[in-house]
């Protein structure tokens, strides 16, 4: 039976580049699995022909030698450039090396998952170090008016003695023998090709003969930091502030994390706060609320402000004092206060209060226009029940 062009076999023009070549083979890799086709007998050999066909293609010299001869080069010894004794080998009869062949395209099919593809020749990247997070309470005084403020963090730092290198006398740590700096190895089971850290150097690459005696091979020590930190007016609970670099040190020389600090900003005595706008709930008496007239009030910034009272205000009525509210985070407007009366009744009532409150309540029958509403639809409701 004559043997397929492996360009075909791929699904790639002749003349395709490696990457694209490459391409192919993943997808027919994904679609031809034995174990995504186990009611497809006739996958399995699709899939060792195109493994065998990538085989040959991945090489430059092999493709080189198959544009110029076809499947002949590896039959019978044409082409030079191959093993002694003829051919390139490892390709006729469908005998293709599927290990090489699949390992190939293995990062790519699996290496997000398996956390990504290592460094090659020794050139892993020391571990980054952890982000820290800091929480910060502060008064509502402080978020109107922004601030610095220092804080203490305890933190890991780079180790002074071997300056981060984690060797003693800061030599230079050398590449893991076991994975060749990779950081990981690869052991072979069946189809696939599986990665797992490097056991002798936990998955850094590199190893330390001689560990610095301060920090044990680290590269970093604990340590409190006190730092100064810029909180901006206009800060609410929940706000993140980012300082980049400022987290813990990496291990090893590798770079620092970051420090977020998250605020909660404090309930307040007077004032309750709703995103830029501020409520402050003022009692006031009846006398105050029956009359109208002028209250004091105080606002956020320190000062005082007057807000006029219309007479025959109840409770719950609402006045607004604009600009008088926290700033905005990013800048521009100002929020509002808003005002809300509390009207009071009086207690611990001396004689005479009460004498004037009866005669006054003896003048009220048509001054409470609400409470006559009320009761008139009370009478009406008892009149029906009784019909």
């Amino acid at each position: 039976m004559a043997k397929r062009d492996y360009y075909e076999i791929l699904g790639v023009a002749k003349g395709a580049s490696a990457e694209e070549i490459k391409k192919g083979y993943r997808k027919k890799a994904k679609e031809l699995h034995p174990d995504r086709n186990t009611g497809k007998p006739e996958a399995e050999g699709q899939f060792k022909e195109a493994n065998e066909a990538y085989e040959v293609l991945k090489d430059a010299d092999k493709k080189a030698a198959y544009d110029r001869y076809g499947h002949a080069a590896f039959e019978g010894g044409i082409g030079g450039g191959g093993r002694p004794g003829g051919g390139f080998g490892g390709a006729g009869g469908g005998q293709g090396d599927f290990s090489s062949a699949f390992s190939d395209v293995f990062d790519d099919l699996f290496g997000d998952f398996m956390g990504g593809r290592g460094q090659q020749g020794g050139g892993r990247r020391a571990a980054r170090g952890s982000d820290l997070r800091f929480n910060l309470r502060v008064s509502l005084e402080e978020a109107y008016s922004g601030l610095q403020k220092s804080i203490n963090v305890p933190t890991s730092v780079s180790c002074d003695a071997c300056n981060g290198s984690g060797a003693e006398g800061g030599a230079e740590p050398t590449t893991c023998p076991t994975c060749s700096g990779m950081g990981k190895v690869r052991a072979q089971q069946g189809f696939f090709t599986v990665e797992r850290g490097c056991p002798t150097c936990s998955g850094l690459g590199q190893i330390i003969k001689n560990p610095c005696t301060t920090c044990r091979g680290a590269g970093r020590v604990e340590k409190d930091r006190s730092l100064s930190v810029n909180i901006p007016a206009g800060v609410e609970t929940g706000t993140r502030i980012r300082l980049a670099g400022e987290g813990e040190a990496g291990m090893r020389g590798g770079p620092s994390g970051d420090l977020y600090i998250f605020i909660e900003v404090q309930d307040h005595e007077l004032f309750e706060r709703d995103g830029p706008n501020l409520f402050c709930r003022v009692p006031v008496t009846m006398a105050s609320a029956a009359l109208g007239g002028s209250i004091e009030v105080p606002t956020i910034d320190g000062g005082r402000g007057r807000v006029q009272v219309p007479a025959g205000s109840q409770s719950g009525r609402q006045m607004r004092l604009r600009g008088k509210g926290m700033p905005h985070l990013r800048g521009g407007a100002t929020g509002d206060m808003i005002i809300e009366l509390a009207v009071e009744t009086p207690v611990n009532l001396t004689s005479k209060q009460k004498e004037l409150l009866r005669e006054f309540e003896e003048l009220s029958d048509k001054n409470n226009p609400e409470g006559s509403s009320f009761f008139s639809s009370v009478k009406s409701f008892w009149d029906s029940m009784k019909g």
